[in-house]
Formats: C-alpha cells, structure tokens, sequence
C-alpha cells in the first residue's frame, strides 16, 4: 500500500481517481508546522534557525497522516512551487518519515497521464526550494514581528509591516502624492469634419501642422490661440495631399502567467487578485465534469510562458479543424519571459484539455469559475493563432500653411481575435485620392485639459510590482489585500487605490526611518537573493544575516528616537494640566492627554463635540436614560448610557444637505464602510440604494445633470461617462 499526501481535499479526491489499487490519497489541509505565533520564532543567535510548531488546528491532521503512514512507502505530492516543497518537508518532519520510504513528484497538472507520468519519476525533497522559501519566511518574519510594533507603539496598535507589502504601500502613496501635485494645463485640439465634394459621407481630420512644423500637444494653450487658428482654417481650401494604405499585423498575446492573469480577470472580468486565485485554485485541483472530478488547468502559480510540447501538438489540431489551417500560426509560438527572476521550468497556465472548450463545461462549473476558465482557454488557444490583420489608412489633409491627418483602419482577417476578442472598432475613410478637394463642413475646436497619473487598480498595482521585480506570484494577492486590511489604503468607486490619512502615517515613518525597507531596488535585490538560494548558488543563512544586522541596529536607535505621533490640539488637561494632543486609535482619531498612562483623560474631538451638542437631550425610548454620543467601527452612533442594562443604540446620520437624485424622497448621507473609508448615499437605503464615494456639493452638472461632487479640491461630475 502507498500513501499519497497532498494539500488539499478536493486535490485528494481528483487525484485518487486517476490511482490504481493500492493507492491511498490524503490531505494534510495546508502547512502543518510553522513559526509560533506569540514568539519570534527564530534563533537570531544561532544562525537564524527557525522554530517551527505544530499549529493546534494541524494536530489531529499529523496524528492521523503518522498512523495512515506507518509501514507505508510515502508519496508527498504537493504543489510544484517553493510553498508546496516546503509543505513537503514539513510533512517529512512532522511525520518523522524515512528518507527510504519517502518520495517526492510533481507535476503541472491534475489529469491521469500528468500524475501517471509523475509517479514514473519520483524524486527526493528539493532542499534549495525548501531553503529559499525558508529564507522568505524567515525575513518577513523579522520584519514584522520587530518592526510592527514599533508601529504601534508610535502610531496604533493593530498595524503591520512587511518586505513587500511596505513596498506596495510605497507606491500607492506616492502616486497619490504625483496627484495631489499635479497642475492642470489647458490645451486644445482642432479637428475638421469634412467631405467628399460629390457625396454625403463625413469624416474627421485632426489638425497636426502648421507651417511645417508639428504641433506638440500642448501648441494651443488657450480659447483665444485656437479661435485664431478656426479663423483662418475657415478660409482655407482643404485638399488631399497623400493617401497611405497599409497591412497592418495584430500579434496575439502570450499565454497567462499569475499576474497577466490577474489583470486580465481584473480589467475584463472585475475579479479581485484574490478572488481570481481562489477560483483558479479550484480549476486546478479539480471540478466535477460528468460525474468526476476533473483539473481543468495547469498549477495557477507560475511566471512561465513555457507551453507543454504536448498543448502545442493539441491546439494546432483543434484549431486547423474547427476553424481551418489560416487560423493556425503556422508553427508553435515560443513566448519568452522577461519577468525578473522567472522560472522558466514550469508552464504558462493553460487548459488541461483543449477539447474542453468553455461551451463544453459550462454547466458544470459556477458562473465565477467559468467566466474565468473561458478566459484561460481563449488566451492560451489565441497564443498560438494567427495575427488578427487589418488595412490601416492615413490621409494628410492640406490647407494652405496648414495639414491635418485622417487615420482609419478596417479589420480584413481576425486571426486570434476569433477566439480572444478585443476591442476593436472599424473606421472607415471615404475613398480619396491625391489632389482631390473636400468640402469643410464644420470646425471642432475642443478644450482639454492635462490628467495627472492614475492612481493604481489591482492590475496596474501587480503589474508595477512584478516589472519591479518585487514579490513572486504566490504574493501579489496576499500583498494586496493585506494592505487594504489594515485600512492603509481603500478603493474608490473607480476601484482604484487612494491611501488613508493612516497609511500616509506608516508610510511616512518608514521612509524617513527604515529607508531600506520600503526601498524598491533593496527588495528586488533580496527577491533576486532568494531566487539564487532556489538555484543553489546561494545559502539563506548569510542573506538573512546581512540583512538583520543593520536593521536591528537601526530598529534599537529609532525605538528610542522616534516620538509618539500626536498633534498637539492648544488645550490642557482638566485632571492634570498636560498637553492635550490628537491620538489615533481603533476608530480614527481621538484626543488624549500627553501624560498617558500615568493620566488617562480622554476627550472628544471638535467634530464629535459639534455632533453631541446636535443630540444633546436625546432620550432612550426603551428606558428613559440619555443618549450619548459613541465611536465605533462604522463612526459615531448614539448608544444608551444606561449601558450594559441597556443596549439601545441609534445610528447618527451625517446629512449634507442634498436630496436624492435617484429616488428624490431621501438624503444623502455621509457613511463608512466596513474597512473605516468615507462615501455617500442615500439615506433610505435599502429601498433606494444610490451611493457615492466622493461629497456632493449640491450643484448639478450643467451638461448632464448629475450631482457634481469634490474631487481633488475641484467640482466635477459624478457621471463618469459625462466627466
């Protein structure tokens, strides 16, 4: 008998039906040794040796995996990346196995050939992966364990640090701070709607030159500038000075590696990087198609665009018979990665099965999943499909010391748009010819103004880090819904990241005081050390050692230097005369007295003073007792002071004075969410449940009517299509 020992259930139960007799699948659900939780965990005195447990929720999971693998031959068949090693020695360890009963496979897939296959080449535990990943674990584990409570002892309580998380924060609020920034400079652009002399057709012409020179974006900086320029074109004769007609080749994309997939599924699907691997992890380990369990793509974890000999052979057949030999590429396309750091071993993901199109599997599979497995299919079947072609046509309009450009194009073979599609949009010009007149119809001048730089979405935030060779696929979902956990950063309803007052503050401190912590080029350093103790050109313990040393200094020197973030408010305190300053605390700020713990005066802020003077004399209705303003998750609220005895609370709207544009029978209203960010809506929700996440001032937007609201200190329209 042979013991089979995976991660997780559902891997278990795929994985025992491809099996034959004498087989037995278990799981060992997730780690089953790691660092303590209540202590640091690593012997920083003896070469960084870490300390690992059993966690009390594993414990009955290795009594039962030991009795299970008594007098067995052991199989550890965990995921092929540096986690599911490591997993893989835990379980050695943890269930005291003999290195002579013990083997080790892996494989890109769930299927019957894959595991088979595996079976047939078993190998011994990879210590180099083990090491890297311990390397990780060890590193984050100083990080965080020294370094957040620092954090709290100078900010609040309940805030993290970490290698890559801190880097990521970084980001956020430096672009934040681009913005914040940022002058606006207003420009103009030209076009001309013309037409043939002897036809109705119309078409746009954009002005590009004057006197040849070309006119740079900003050329037109105000109404007066391009009123000239409309003047003088309206006297001009506009003539076609050159037609240029050419092919123009559409490639396909590569195949998805983790992060291309998660910006795919955040930009097509709006599927969070976490959620996308949630769903991911389940077509992998395996859904029930007819009846039996199936692993419907390859290991979801991965920055290979590697494709298996085997999937090549496959899509060149189904795609030469489905759609016939022109949609093929002629020959397999190799796609190279130029991600930091890639391990060019594994596989791009891709479907298990090409015969299992989406349309095949549909009712099998919950809406989420399919959405996301049809996207998987498409991309990897467009990979190696023929380039989409299309006609691209520019024409240059002159007018007199003036030339304008017409562009059109028009898709004449969709190639892997067939499969993949995208986006793409016909336009036509009018068939002219060189010297031929056109009628001028009417001058558009158009005022704009220049954008500052978007702030990060999910997709662009992964994509940021990976080109900065920070973090590895197992991390860019973890990252980022950690720092939204903490309240560092939140979305806004364009579901980009804006940082909280609190993730300034963090921020901040780190940057001034621990440099190298949320120094992009120092982490892709240490990413690229732990990929080189992966190889085997590099011990972990003397990467961590070069590490720690300096910061442990500098965390001794800044606990003692840096000062408790507070903001002096002007006022003394009643009990003992100390400054009263501005704290943070659970539930946003609060004020305090200076000479905490020795004098534990507390205090509300302005706002919360001006907002319980407003239900001064608020009675409970179900005792009599008075109201009193309260602070909790959600802001303040109205509770009973008879409380405990009494649990009455009351919700205190914070109105803005604006009615409802939807129902136009309630108010909006200020709100938070769960997470402690800001929006606004309608107070009669659930009946109505119009919201907003910036304040409305009370206008409404000359051109469309919607509610204007402030955004950047500026009014703008709600109505995204409008603004």
């Amino acid at each position: 008998m042979k013991l089979v020992i995976v991660e997780s259930p559902t891997k278990a139960k795929t994985i025992q039906k491809f099996l034959p007799a004498g087989f037995s699948v278990k799981s060992s659900f997730g780690h089953v040794r790691d660092l303590p939780k209540t202590t640091l965990g690593v012997d920083v005195d003896k070469n960084f040796q870490p300390k690992y447990v059993v966690p009390t929720k594993a414990k009955k999971t290795v009594a039962e995996l030991k009795k299970a693998a008594a007098k067995k031959e052991v199989i550890l068949a965990t995921d092929e990346d540096r986690e599911g090693e490591a997993i893989a020695w835990h379980l050695a360890e943890a269930l005291k196995l003999e290195p002579k009963q013990t083997n080790r496979i892996v494989f890109h897939e769930i299927t019957k050939n894959a595991i088979l296959e595996a079976l047939k080449n078993p190998r011994g535990i990879d210590f180099n992966l083990v090491d890297a990943q311990q390397a990780r674990r060890v590193l984050d584990r100083l990080v965080g364990y020294k370094l957040s409570p620092l954090l709290w002892k100078k900010i609040r309580r309940g805030l993290s640090a970490g290698r890559v998380q801190s880097v990521a924060l970084r980001l956020v609020v430096e672009r934040e701070r681009e913005i914040e920034k940022f002058k606006p400079q207003e420009y103009w652009q030209i076009e001309a709607q013309l037409s043939k002399q002897d036809a109705q057709e119309e078409f746009l012409a954009k002005l590009t030159k004057k006197d040849g020179k070309t006119l740079a974006k900003l050329a037109i900086t105000n109404k007066q500038q391009a009123t000239t320029i409309v003047e003088e074109l309206r006297n001009k004769n506009f003539v076609v000075g050159a037609v240029e007609t050419k092919k123009f080749l559409s490639q396909p994309p590569p195949p998805f590696t983790t992060s291309s997939l998660q910006q795919a599924a955040a930009g097509r699907l709006g599927y969070s990087a976490k959620q996308t691997m949630r769903l991911a992890q389940q077509l992998y380990e395996g859904v029930a198609v007819g009846g039996q369990p199936v692993g419907l793509i390859t290991y979801m974890r991965t920055d290979s665009l590697n494709l298996a000999g085997q999937f090549l052979q496959a899509a060149q057949k189904y795609l030469t018979e489905k759609f016939g030999a022109s949609y093929h590429s002629g020959q397999a396309r190799i796609f190279r990665t130029k991600t930091k750091g890639a391990q060019e071993a594994h596989e791009a993901i891709r479907p298990t099965d090409v015969g299992l199109d989406p349309s095949s599997v549909e009712r099998f599979l919950e809406p989420r999943q399919f959405k996301l497995y049809r996207l998987i299919w498409q991309r990897a079947l467009a990979s190696q499909m023929a380039p989409a072609q299309f006609d691209k046509q520019k024409i240059t309009i002159l007018a007199d010391n003036y030339e304008l450009t017409a562009s059109g194009s028009r898709l004449i073979f969709d190639g892997f748009l067939k499969v993949y599609p995208q986006k793409t949009k016909d336009e036509i010009l009018p068939a002219l010819r060189k010297n031929e007149a056109l009628n001028l119809v009417r001058l558009l001048p158009q005022q704009h103004f220049t954008q500052p730089p978007a702030r990060y979405s999910e997709a662009t935030l992964i994509r940021a880090l990976e080109d900065h060779g920070i973090g590895r696929p197992s991390t860019y979902a973890p990252t980022i819904s950690v720092i939204q956990d903490r309240g560092y950063v939140q979305k806004n309803e364009d579901r980009r990241f804006q940082p909280e007052e609190i993730g300034f503050l963090v921020n901040d401190l780190l940057v001034k005081h621990f440099p190298q912590i949320v120094d992009i080029d120092f982490t892709a350093k240490m990413e690229k050390q732990l990929d080189d103790i992966a190889e085997g050109t590099t011990r972990w313990t003397p990467v961590v050692k070069e590490f720690y040393g300096p910061f442990n200094t500098n965390l001794k020197l800044k606990d003692k230097e840096i000062q408790k973030m507070q903001k002096p408010t002007g006022q003394k305190c009643p009990d003992c005369g100390a400054d009263i300053v501005e704290k943070f605390g659970r539930f946003g700020k609060f004020h305090a007295c200076s000479n905490y713990p020795d004098c534990r005066y507390t205090e509300k802020t302005d706002e919360e003073k001006a907002v319980a003077a407003k239900f001064a004399g608020e009675k409970c209705e179900r005792c009599g007792a008075d109201m009193v303003m309260k602070n909790g998750r959600f802001g303040p609220f109205l509770g009973c002071a008879n409380y405990p005895n009494c649990k009455n609370i009351k919700n205190i709207e914070a109105k803005t004075g604006v009615a409802c544009p939807q129902c136009q029978q309630g108010e909006i209203v200020a709100k938070r969410t769960k997470r402690g960010r800001t929006f606004y809506a309608c107070n009669r929700y659930p009946e109505c449940k119009f919201a907003l996440w910036d304040k409305p001032t009370g206008e409404h937007c000359p051109r469309c009517q919607s509610l204007l609201v402030q955004k950047n200190g500026q009014p703008a329209c709600s109505n995204k299509e409008c603004a």
